[in-house]
């Protein structure tokens, strides 16, 4: 029962700009899942769900979880995220919609570009720490990409 909920938590967040715990609460009894607000909190942790900003500025659960759809999902929410990238030299300078970087971040991490040392988030910018000139023009390349598919 709780695999099969658990499942249907991330269709219906995959379907649906899902708010809150009480929203996704409501879509699981619709669904015929009897849950409490308590295990709906238990399952979005277990889940490793995240709320990222959406463009109309609204918050939504996502998916940044080890499923073997991971790429999928990283790979989506960097697209979904991102606005512009620019180079200084070995920083790779990222904009994203706002309140994304840190849910871009996470993705990038997990992508797991050999070019990568590693990334700090704020609202809307994140700083990617490149190891060379050349790696960050790579990345940069690998990232389009990865958006322009």
């Amino acid at each position: 029962m709780k695999k099969s909920r658990l499942g249907k938590i991330i269709e219906i967040i995959e379907n649906n700009d899902v708010e809150t715990q009480e929203d996704l609460a409501l879509r699981l009894k619709e669904a015929g899942f009897a849950v409490t607000q308590a295990t709906v909190s238990r399952d979005i942790r277990e889940l490793k769900l995240t709320k990222v900003t959406t463009l109309s500025g609204k918050q939504k659960y996502v998916v940044l979880s080890e499923d073997g759809k991971r790429g999928d999902k990283y790979t989506r929410v960097l697209s979904d995220g991102l606005v512009s990238m620019d180079m200084a030299q070995n920083i790779l300078v990222v904009k994203t919609v706002s309140g994304m970087a840190m849910a871009v971040a996470a993705a990038l991490d997990e992508l797991k570009f050999d070019e990568i040392v590693g990334c700090i988030a704020g609202d809307d910018t994140i700083f990617v720490a490149v190891r060379t000139v050349s790696e960050t023009k790579s990345l940069m390349e690998k990232i389009s990409n990865i958006v322009t598919k």
